[in-house]
């Protein structure tokens, strides 16, 4: 079966959600709606205190080209502009709106009929493109990366092959898996949308084979899609991230930075991605709403939740049974990637894929020890670097060294801190030392 080359780690999968159908989330008393919820520039506000708002107006407009627009995911009144604090604990423009009703713009069409190709022979590559630039459509697999930018290869760059990444190799997430079962079809119509925009015949879906049940009906559905092959794939950790999954599929290597996926011939979506664009392009949806897993082994209710950007974490981990006693941390996203949250008083975004509540125990990181060379960081790289060294470098702030030992390369997946027997906090630092890097790095080339 097939998997990535290099590295690799298999955490515990604790699917505790996987059988939990869809389930839409109640809709805030407020929605707060963050101005940066995409990689680029934020968006800009296009509303002010006062304005009355359906499902689906324009909040704010995109910043520029990489970058997107927000629309608001509820009805009311825009109570003001200002700042608000985001999952990462910094301080943002969003707009606030106070929900009245669920009234929606009349463009979006609301009904669950399928909407083929076959239906819109108008559509042509700059149609569809423009519609996702539209919508607000970033990357759903947690980097946020606006669409539209992936399906405008640079010039003298072409694409052979799309590939929807449905691997979904967090710990705990369901949602993709969920959201294959219960839209399989308007997942595949996306593809196609998505092979069309860049002008390929040919589109991989990879599922890991943890997932049987997604695999049989993606199989059997995809037979009625032209070009569309399903790719089931080893269970193996980070085998999401698009340079792995690259890999997997098609055995290609993606270089170094500033090296992209389409440097190699791939277009690489997420399977929420490709969802969102049959909503945006088929149905006249804007970018409003996703799913997320709230999930965790002392929680009463795992769930996968169709809810609304804006919407508090705290009322939705409320409608999973609350917070539980033991908790000891709560990780937005997954275990692996995701990010410890200071507050639940934060809204939901586009890029909100899990809310993970670890119990004390499993939240406890243990004391670090000293490095003791076994290299078992260096085997578990998915991308062939020394995590030990990086971190080192981080650490003693030896910032030319770390660039020249590819720091920059570093997807942040955190297989070399899972694996350390020393418990060292290899991620953190490596983390604090790309960072630096890559603003030196941006600064030299602003000269």
């Amino acid at each position: 079966m097939k998997t990535f080359k290099i590295g690799g780690v298999h955490p515990a999968e604790c699917k505790l959600s996987a059988g939990s159908p869809i389930r839409d989330a109640q809709l805030p008393k407020q929605a707060v709606f963050s101005m940066f919820q995409h990689i680029g520039a934020p968006a800009k506000p296009v509303v002010k205190k006062g304005d009355e708002v359906k499902v689906g107006t324009l909040l704010g407009e995109a910043g520029g080209f990489v970058s997107a627009p927000v629309y608001s995911s509820v009805s009311g009144k825009v109570a003001k502009v200002d700042v608000a604090l985001d999952a990462s604990g910094t301080r943002r423009m969003a707009v606030y709106v106070d929900v009245d009703g669920d009234e929606w713009e009349s463009s979006i069409d609301r009904t669950n009929d399928l909407v083929t190709l076959a239906d819109r022979p108008e559509l042509d590559a700059a149609a569809i493109v423009e519609k996702v630039k539209w919508a607000g459509i970033v990357g759903l697999g947690g980097a946020t990366f606006p669409c539209h930018v992936k399906l405008s290869p640079p010039p003298g760059q072409k694409a052979d092959c799309v590939i929807i990444n449905a691997v979904e190799c967090e710990p705990y997430l369901t949602a993709d898996h969920r959201l294959m079962l219960e839209h399989t079809d308007e997942i595949l119509v996306g593809t196609q949308l998505i092979m069309k925009a860049v002008g390929v015949e040919k589109g991989f879906i990879g599922i890991e084979n943890n997932k049987p049940d997604a695999i049989a009906l993606m199989t059997e559905k995809a037979k009625n899609y032209a070009g569309i092959e399903i790719v089931p794939l080893k269970v193996k950790y980070p085998q999401g991230g698009e340079k792995q999954l690259i890999d997997a599929v098609i055995g290609r290597q993606v270089p170094a930075p500033p090296a992209i996926p389409i440097n190699v011939g791939a277009v690489v979506q997420n399977v929420g991605t490709a969802f969102a664009i049959y909503e945006a392009v088929m149905k006249n949806k804007p970018l409003i709403d996703r799913i997320i897993t709230v999930t965790g082994k002392g929680l009463d209710k795992p769930s996968n939740l169709r809810a609304r950007l804006g919407t508090p974490f705290q009322q939705l981990v409320d409608e999973c049974g609350g917070v539980p006693e033991d908790t000891g941390k709560i990780i937005g996203g997954g275990p692996m990637m995701g990010k410890a949250l200071l507050s639940l008083e934060v809204p939901m975004t586009k890029g909100s894929s899990g809310l993970l509540l670890m119990t004390g125990d499993e939240a406890l990181r243990g004391e670090a020890r000293p490095c003791i060379r076994c290299a078992k960081c260096v085997k578990a790289c998915p991308m062939g670097l020394e995590p030990f060294l990086l971190a080192s470098l981080s650490h003693k702030q030896m910032w030319d060294e770390a660039e020249q030992n590819d720091i920059v390369s570093c997807i942040e997946c955190g297989s070399c801190a899972f694996t350390c027997p020393s418990r060292r906090p290899l991620l953190d630092n490596i983390r604090v030392g790309k960072t630096t890097v890559m603003g030196i790095i941006r600064a030299r080339n602003a000269k």
